[in-house]
């Protein structure tokens, strides 16, 4: 799951960081905890629901370029633009 919003503290409590706010959240919930990872551009975490694998991202590019984390997420994992 990726969750979009613009990184720095002057857009903490601006609507662009809804994405952000939902990604907090579900990590919460799942209590999985973000990481910086650098190859990704981004706060990244793995979890598990249910048996199932479930990366959460939160691409720390400003919106208009936030396919650069989440393309790299994709290369690296073989996730093709459908699935």
């Amino acid at each position: 799951f990726v969750g979009l919003g613009n990184p720095g503290p002057e857009y903490e409590a601006t609507r662009h960081n809804a994405g952000f706010w939902w990604i907090d959240a579900v990590a919460r919930e799942l209590k999985a905890n973000l990481v910086m990872d650098k190859s990704y551009h981004g706060l990244v975490a793995r979890t598990s629901v249910k048996g199932q694998t479930v990366w959460l991202l939160e691409p720390q590019t400003f919106m208009n370029v936030s396919g650069k984390s989440v393309a790299a997420l994709a290369r690296f994992f073989k996730i093709q633009p459908n699935e």
